[in-house]
């Protein structure tokens, strides 16, 4: 039985990662300035803007018009937090239902229930969860603990963003690097979750189905065997718990980063700016970004790497970030006169 809308939903998150990704690695290529090189870059500079790279003043008020605070980058972990909770619930749930050694219950209400969803096979719904293979369940289960990484990343930065950063009144980032960010923490979960998605979908869909045909007295009650939510989990392969370690150790160095970043700020009102130092700073500009590229490199090993949409999630992030560090490695340089040559933007021996 098709799942329906599996490949679909890959497919539109690849072109829509390559949409987002293509203008970006123009702008850093040596195009000639005749073939509209020099546009390309100086528009991607504009939108990337934010922060101590964008400061529109009384006399550039175009400018302004198309900035938005700096603060809103709350928005984007409100709405991370949002979509991957609902992801992680939706799989979770049928994971927990379907992708165990539960056998579903034979009824007729579950034929009527197939009809109201559009099956033309009566037995097709049954067939189709109770004899899946071991491999699907354990790939079910993986995008469950990907999404559990994916969890704790959006919740750590939305707290960070409240608590840690002391955002400047006047820091702006243009609108395009707002609807940047909003588009990345709605596509970056739909694309570690899209390989099982439609599935879970259509097996909520059905539930629903079958509560409106019983009824909520004739439904059985929902038990939750807290070992059966956990104990697959455990039993996943050395991908998932190697993506794990590689996941805590960027967290831990994004987070110490971030802390740096947040104590130049603290207790200020002012505009002034010191060099960073401490932590990966010590090598790159941008040791918060690159921290950011580890982070989601653990993840695409805890998926497995399997799923063409989640690499092109990946390489989103190292163009879009490294992007945005070079430009802000050069505000750097010509903001200090003192600040050390020896570090890269983002990448150490590399960019």
């Amino acid at each position: 039985m098709d799942t329906g809308g599996g490949p679909t939903l890959q497919s539109l998150l690849c072109l829509a990662w390559a949409a987002a990704t293509l203008p970006i690695a123009a702008a850093a290529l040596p195009i000639p300035a005749a073939a509209g090189g020099g546009l390309i870059h100086r528009l991607l500079c504009a939108f990337s803007s934010r922060g101590k790279t964008v400061r529109p003043s009384a006399s550039s008020s175009s400018k302004a018009r198309f900035t938005v605070p700096q603060k809103f980058f709350l928005h984007f972990y409100v709405v991370g937090v949002v979509v991957t909770t609902s992801l992680l619930l939706a799989i979770w749930f049928y994971a927990y239902m379907k992708m165990t050694p539960l056998m579903p219950e034979p009824s007729s209400y579950s034929t009527i229930a197939s009809h109201l969803v559009g099956s033309s096979n009566s037995f097709s719904f049954a067939n189709f969860w109770s004899s899946r293979p071991m491999e699907h369940k354990y790939r079910i289960w993986q995008t469950v603990f990907v999404l559990l990484l994916m969890e704790i990343q959006v919740l750590r930065r939305l707290y960070e963003t409240e608590h840690v950063f002391h955002y400047s009144p006047s820091a702006r980032m243009h609108i395009m690097g707002y609807l940047a960010g909003l588009f990345y923490y709605i596509a970056a979960p739909l694309s570690l979750a899209s390989s099982c998605l439609p599935e879970a979908l259509l097996y909520l869909r059905y539930q629903i189905a079958e509560f409106i045909v019983k009824g909520r007295a004739r439904m059985p009650d929902l038990v939750i065997d807290p070992s059966h939510l956990l104990k697959p989990l455990l039993k996943l392969g050395w991908c998932q718990w190697m993506g794990a370690v590689i996941f805590t150790w960027g967290s831990l160095h994004q987070m110490r980063c971030h802390a740096i970043l947040g104590s130049l700020r603290e207790h200020k009102d002012s505009d002034e700016y010191v060099i960073p130092c401490g932590d990966w700073f010590n090598r790159v500009s941008c040791p918060h970004y690159l921290a950011e590229l580890v982070i989601y490199f653990g993840m695409l090993i805890a998926s497995g790497g399997s799923d063409i949409s989640v690499w092109f999630m990946y390489l989103f992030a190292i163009t879009n970030l490294s992007f945005a560090a070079v430009q802000t490695h050069k505000w750097y340089l010509q903001k200090f006169e003192d600040y050390p040559r020896s570090r890269y933007a983002i990448i150490p021996f590399v960019c």
